[in-house]
């Protein structure tokens, strides 16, 4: 891993590339920076960092108004099999959970199956079920020991009876074919725009609520993550082509119907019972997140593991700040599945124990609430116990700190727009589609924010009215395709407000629809302009070449050193000439034979980044793809690039500096007792393929932080740890080590 760069804080003069803004513009500063709230502290490099002062803290929250789910701190599932009504103990089941300090647990109604003596026409019983009544004993010996009940519905597949009967509920190929589902040919899927939904679900409910004491209803297996349904039964033929912003808008808007429908059912029994449903997918999600975000009482997020070989350790620290950014406080639970998640994947055999406190470990990190499953119950055809002891001892230890895991809100300076319409829509550029290009993108930008131990939030796109923004010194888009007119007039009155923005490749090329633009929507703002179609790559890359009117000097050039060349990225925009550009492109040219491994242009007029100041805004362009292909490539030239502008473009202030080696993601929050800064450790051979199968201990870790004016500081203890590190706390810096990092660290601050 790289140095810290030592970020400059001279100003820039349009001597080395910088173009200034020429409009006038009254500014309301919404990220003060005088010297009174900032400190200068130095890194074990020499390197200076500025502390920015924490916000003032929140008034006290009053415990007998919170709802109830807002209370619930531990999750518990067993996934009930078919077999499981002929065998299961459910005293040893509830027991389980129960000293596992669970507050609630899911519980099986249906999942293609009954669990109970359904009369619900189609709500098939299972073949061991016989006479007896496996949810209601669930529900009555989780109630007896206190555990709250949710009862857990799966709508998405059927038997071949109800096909029969409503052939019209299937969803359907483009000739017209049933859909069945692809590892049990019996089961069909069904369709969300049928009566399916309006009428079989709503029969389960209200069967449900006159026979049971249940706290509210989930729906898993709908609606879909990560993607939007392909159906072409003769409903969905009538609506808008799948994989359209117009097809996601209808979709959204179904979702949100079925849901609020939902809800109302659960409600006519008990007023706080709720509905929620299968959530997550990342920054994809399924509907449009900032809409969900305002209905939901429960964020369900479904993202149980890794699933692919490429998927990087911090999947779940990502769901969480996802959530984070639609949710506005409200609860949302990550699944841990238990079992092996992957591809292949085995559904009764534990996952390695490393592997699974590291998922729990980012829950909590990341603000979610821990939630552990496993499928199958011991007496059934469940061999492999070894779960059990990995979740009930992380369950014990997060009991024991409940106030200081629960969080308020996120201490973050930067903020990153997920841009989910480009996530779920956007197919890549012309000169290199793919569907995998966002997921790479976004992997990107976090993996180089993780490098540079940055503290910072996701940013959902339709959340960017100014007083959401104003937290943050910076916004960072990363080919974020996709922005509608008023979005870049928000984006343009937070640059007036003082804010800054680094933006790359593609970004507002786009509008809402996924029209192309002549030029970029943020052309103005950004000073830069389109010359071209996007370009890619055909042998080598294009590179960077760096100016001499600029040399070593400038804060994003730091570090590059005897060389006028840097790597570029793999794709980019043509931008038109600008007034003393810092980097300049290098067009690409053939990579073998080397004998033509050279550029017919070595120097051109095209820049390969535009700078510009006004004022406290600064703002950074990328041509190209540079966070997707630093993901691709993992080349040091554009990673240090990366950081060194996200640096620049926040004027390097810290909300929080963690000092150290090793490879570590960092959230700060503020809690009801202080403040907790958590740390994972990423160090491992196994963080970005397989499974971690141990633990990689890394040396001391200096936290410093500068609380704001009035606070004082009675405590620091470290969680995992169990130790009370000695601290400095002076002029409202405080200063304290973590002597040795594991996987995880919760160091925690209590104030007065």
């Amino acid at each position: 891993m790289l140095n810290r760069r030592n970020f400059l804080k001279a100003g820039v003069t349009a001597g080395v590339g910088v173009v200034p803004l020429t409009s006038a513009l009254n500014r309301l500063e919404v990220m003060p920076t005088s010297s009174a709230e900032q400190t200068t502290t130095h890194n074990t490099d020499g390197s200076s960092v500025e502390l920015v002062s924490l916000p003032r803290r929140l008034p006290p929250l009053d415990q007998l108004t919170l709802p109830w789910q807002q209370k619930i701190r531990r999750v518990g599932q067993t996934n009930m099999t078919e077999y499981d009504p002929a065998v299961m103990n459910v005293d040893q089941w509830a027991d389980y959970w129960h000293s596992a300090k669970a507050d609630i647990v899911f519980v099986s109604v249906t999942g293609i199956l009954a669990f109970y003596p359904s009369k619900v026409m189609f709500h098939r019983h299972g073949k061991f079920l016989k006479d007896r009544d496996l949810f209601g004993e669930c529900t009555e010996a989780a109630r007896k020991r206190g555990m709250r009940v949710v009862a857990r519905m799966s709508p998405d597949l059927n038997w071949g009876d109800a096909l029969d009967a409503h052939p019209e509920w299937a969803m359907r190929h483009q000739d017209g074919s049933v859909q069945y589902s692809g590892e049990e040919p019996r089961l069909f899927k069904t369709c969300m725009f049928t009566s399916y939904m309006d009428e079989y679900v709503p029969a389960i409910m209200r069967e449900v609520n006159s026979l049971y004491e249940v706290d509210c209803f989930y729906t898993n297996g709908w609606p879909p993550l990560g993607s939007l349904p392909d159906c072409h039964c003769s409903i969905c033929s009538k609506l808008s082509p799948t994989r359209t912003p117009a097809y996601w808008r209808v979709f959204t808007d179904r979702v949100l119907e079925l849901w609020q429908k939902y809800d109302a059912i659960a409600k006519e029994k008990k007023p706080d019972s709720f509905f929620f449903a299968n959530c997550g997918g990342n920054v994809r999600g399924g509907p449009n997140l900032d809409r969900l975000g305002k209905v939901t009482t429960w964020f369900q997020a479904d993202n149980q593991g890794r699933a692919y070989d490429d998927a990087a350790i911090w999947g779940c620290s990502l769901q969480g700040r996802v959530c984070n950014a639609v949710l506005d406080g409200k609860v949302a639970a990550n699944v841990t599945a238990a079992y092996s998640t992957g591809n292949p994947g085995w559904r009764n055999i534990s996952k390695n124990p490393a592997e699974a406190r590291m998922w729990l470990n980012e829950t909590v990190a990341s603000g979610m609430v821990p939630y552990f499953h496993f499928v199958g119950s011991e007496n059934g055809f469940v061999e492999d116990c070894r779960w059990e002891q990995v979740g009930a001892d992380y369950f014990r230890w997060t009991a024991g700190h409940d106030a200081h895991l629960t969080t308020r809100r996120s201490i973050a300076n930067i903020g990153v727009v997920i841009g989910q319409g480009t996530q779920l829509l956007y197919p890549g550029p012309a000169s290199a589609p793919s569907r995998a290009y966002m997921h790479e993108t976004t992997q990107g930008i976090y993996d180089a924010l993780l490098q540079g131990r940055f503290a910072f939030d996701f940013v959902h796109e339709d959340r960017l009215e100014l007083e959401r923004l104003a937290k943050y010194r910076a916004l960072l888009l990363p080919n974020v395709a996709m922005l509608s007119d008023r979005q870049c007039d928000q984006l343009r009155d937070y640059v007036r407000s003082g804010g800054s923005l680094m933006a790359s490749f593609e970004t507002s090329l786009y509008d809402e629809n996924l029209k192309a633009r002549a030029d970029f929507g943020l052309a103005d703002i950004m000073g830069v302009s389109k010359n071209g179609d996007a370009i890619g790559t055909n042998g080598n890359p294009y590179s960077a070449r760096i100016e001499a009117i600029a040399g070593p000097s400038h804060p994003i050039l730091q570090g590059f050193r005897d060389t006028n060349w840097i790597a570029g990225a793999q794709n980019r925009v043509p931008l038109k000439p600008v007034d003393a550009p810092l980097l300049t492109v290098v067009p690409g040219f053939v990579r073998y034979p080397p004998e033509l491994a050279y550029p017919a242009h070595p120097h051109t007029n095209e820049p390969a980044v535009v700078l510009q100041e006004s004022g406290a805004s600064r703002m950074a362009w990328f041509p190209g793809d540079i966070e997707r292909t630093y993901w691709l490539t993992g080349h040091g030239d554009l990673l240090r690039l990366l950081l060194n502008t996200i640096g620049w473009v926040s004027h390097d202030e810290r909300v929080v500096s963690v000092e150290g080696a090793g490879s570590i993601e960092i959230f700060c929050w503020e809690t009801s007792p202080g403040y907790a800064v958590h740390l994972l450790n990423y160090t491992n051979f196994n963080a970005q393929h397989g499974w971690l199968r141990s633990v990689n201990p890394i040396g001391q870790q200096k936290v410093s932080m500068k609380l704001p004016s009035g606070v004082e500081v009675k405590s620091v203890e470290l969680l995992r740890a169990g130790q009370s590190p000695s601290f400095a706390f002076q002029n409202q810096t405080l200063q304290f080590t973590v002597a040795s990092l594991e996987d995880y660290e919760v160091a925690v601050v209590t104030v007065g």
